[in-house]
C-alpha cells in the first residue's frame, strides 16, 4: 500500500528508476544521497521519506544494484561505495509498518551480507592492485564499507550474530594486507563495543524486572502476613468475648473497619482532587502574583506621571478677579508694612550674615571629625573587647596570646596596670593591714608608684619611652 503524501522528489525519482535502463539506475539512485543530506537529521519529515523510498522499492533496487558485477556499473567503485551509506541510512531509523517481518528477516540480512561480500571483493582487487595510487583509492572505498556496515549494525543490533557468524568476515580477518587487516579489526573492535552496550542493556532490563517482581512478591507476602495477623488476633478476641457478646463485638469490629475503609477512601479521594486542581491553584496565585505587580507598576506610573506632568501655565483671571487680589495685596501691604533699610546697614547685615555662615561650616567640619573620632575609638574598644572574649585564660595562653591582652590605648593600658598594682599590693601587704577592710573597698596606690611602673609599661603599637 502506497502511502498517502508523498514526497514529490522521491516520486519523480521511482519514476525516473521505472523507465530508466539498468545501466543507468544505480547513478539514478545516487540522487537520494541528496534528498537525505538536504533533511535534518532525526527529524520526523526524514522518517517519512524513508518510508516512502522503502514502500517505493527503492532500498531493494540499492540492493540488487549492490549485488551486481562492479565493472558493469557506471562509475564502479565509487558509484557502489556510495550506494552502501545511502542503503545504510536508509535503514537505520526506518518504522516499515505492515512489511515489518520481511524488512527484518529478508532485507536487513541480506544487506547486512551484501557488504560482506562487497568487503571481500575490494579485498582482491586491493591485493591484487600493483599501483599506489589504485591501493589507496580501494583502501578509501573499504573503509567507506566497513564504516556503512558498522552503522547498519548500530542501528539493528540483532544483526550482529549473523555478521560474527559469517565465512565473509573470517576471510576478511585472514587478509595479509595490513591496511586491510587493521580496517576490520577496528570495525569488529566497535561491533563488540555494540554487542557489549546490548548486553549490558538486557541485563539492566532483566535486573529491574527481577527487582519489581521481588518487590511484588514482598508486598503480597505482606499482605498476607497482615491478613493472617487480623485474623488470628480476631480469632484470640472471640476466644476471650462471652459467647453473648460475639455479635456485639462483631458489629463493633465491622464498624470500625468501615471507619478505616472509609477514612483511607476519603483522604485518597481528596488528594486526588487536589492534584487535580493544582495546576488551576497554580494558574490563580500565578494571575494574583502578576495582577498585584502590574497594580503596583501602573500606579508608580501615574504618581511619576503627576510629579513630571508639564506645567500647563495659570488660569485666565478675569478682570474683577484682578481687582479682587489687587485689593488683598494692598490691605496686606498696609497691614504689614515693611521696614527701610539704609545701603550701609543692608551690607553690614549681609557681612554678619556670612560671618555666622562661615562659623557654621567650620564647626560643622569639627563636629564631624569629632564624630569620626569617637566611631573609630568605639571600634576599637569593641574590637579590643571582642579580642578579650576570644582569647584564653592567662594559665592556658601559649607563644603570642598574651598579646591580646594589650591595649593600644593609653588610658586603658594605665588603668589595668593601675589595677594589677592595686591586685599585688593588696596580695603583698601584711595580714595586720588587711584588718577592718571590706570585700569591695577600693584600695589606693600612691601616685609616684604609678608613675614609675608606668615608665617601663610597654603599650601594644608603640615603643617605650
Amino acid at each position: 500500500m502506497k502511502p498517502t503524501g508523498t514526497d514529490p522528489r522521491i516520486l519523480a525519482l521511482a519514476a525516473e528508476v521505472a523507465k530508466s535502463p539498468d545501466q543507468n539506475v544505480p547513478v539514478i539512485l545516487l540522487k537520494l544521497k541528496e534528498i537525505i543530506n538536504n533533511t535534518p537529521l532525526g527529524s520526523s519529515e526524514l522518517k517519512k521519506i524513508k518510508q516512502d523510498i522503502y514502500c517505493y522499492d527503492l532500498i531493494q533496487y540499492c540492493l540488487l544494484v549492490l549485488s551486481q558485477d562492479c565493472s558493469r556499473i557506471q562509475g564502479g567503485w565509487n558509484t557502489i561505495s556510495q550506494l552502501t551509506q545511502i542503503l545504510s541510512h536508509c535503514c537505520v531509523g526506518l518504522e516499515p509498518g505492515e512489511d515489518a517481518e520481511e524488512f527484518y528477516n529478508e532485507l536487513l540480512p541480506s544487506a547486512a551480507e551484501n557488504f560482506l561480500v562487497l568487503g571481500r571483493r575490494l579485498q582482491t582487487c586491493f591485493i591484487n592492485a600493483a599501483k599506489a595510487e589504485e591501493k589507496d583509492e580501494l583502501l578509501h572505498f573499504f573503509q567507506i564499507v566497513t564504516d556503512s556496515l558498522f552503522w547498519l549494525l548500530g542501528g539493528h543490533v540483532q544483526l550482529i550474530q549473523n555478521v560474527l557468524q559469517s565465512d565473509h568476515l573470517l576471510h576478511l580477518l585472514q587478509a595479509d594486507s595490513v591496511q586491510i587487516g587493521s580496517t576490520v579489526m577496528t570495525m569488529l573492535q566497535n561491533i563488540l563495543q555494540i554487542n557489549r552496550s546490548k548486553r549490558t542493556k538486557i541485563l539492566l532490563k532483566i535486573n529491574r524486572q527481577k527487582e519489581e517482581e521481588d518487590l511484588r512478591l514482598q508486598l503480597q507476602l505482606q499482605r498476607q502476613r497482615a491478613m493472617r495477623l487480623s485474623r488470628e488476633l480476631r480469632l484470640s478476641m472471640l476466644e476471650i468475648v462471652h459467647p453473648g457478646q460475639v455479635e456485639k463485638h462483631n458489629r463493633e469490629i465491622e464498624e470500625k473497619s468501615a471507619l478505616i475503609i472509609q477514612k483511607h477512601w476519603r483522604g485518597y479521594r481528596e488528594r486526588k482532587n487536589f492534584h487535580q486542581q493544582r495546576p488551576s491553584l497554580l494558574e490563580y496565585k500565578a494571575a494574583v502574583t502578576l495582577q498585584r505587580a502590574a497594580l503596583k507598576f501602573l500606579a508608580k506610573c501615574r504618581k511619576r506621571k503627576k510629579l513630571f506632568a508639564p506645567w500647563q501655565g495659570l488660569q485666565e483671571l478675569t478682570d474683577a478677579r484682578r481687582v479682587e487680589l489687587k485689593h488683598q495685596v494692598d490691605d496686606y501691604l498696609k497691614r504689614h508694612p515693611g521696614s527701610q533699610m539704609s545701603d550701609v546697614a543692608s551690607r553690614e547685615l549681609h557681612a554678619h550674615a556670612q560671618e555666622r555662615l562661615q562659623h557654621y561650616f567650620m564647626s560643622r567640619a569639627l563636629e564631624e571629625r569629632a564624630q569620626q573620632h569617637r566611631e573609630a575609638l568605639m571600634a576599637q574598644i569593641s574590637t579590643n573587647i571582642e579580642q578579650l572574649m576570644k582569647a584564653p585564660s592567662l594559665k592556658e595562653a601559649e607563644g603570642k596570646d598574651p598579646e591580646l591582652f594589650l591595649s593600644r590605648s593609653r588610658p586603658v593600658a594605665a588603668k589595668a596596670k593601675e589595677a594589677h598594682l592595686t591586685t599585688l599590693k593588696h596580695m603583698q601587704a601584711p595580714w595586720w593591714k588587711k584588718l577592718g577592710e571590706e570585700p569591695g573597698d577600693e584600695i589606693n596606690v600612691p601616685k609616684d608608684e604609678l608613675n614609675l611602673e608606668l615608665g617601663t609599661l610597654f603599650i601594644g603599637g608603640t615603643k617605650p619611652p
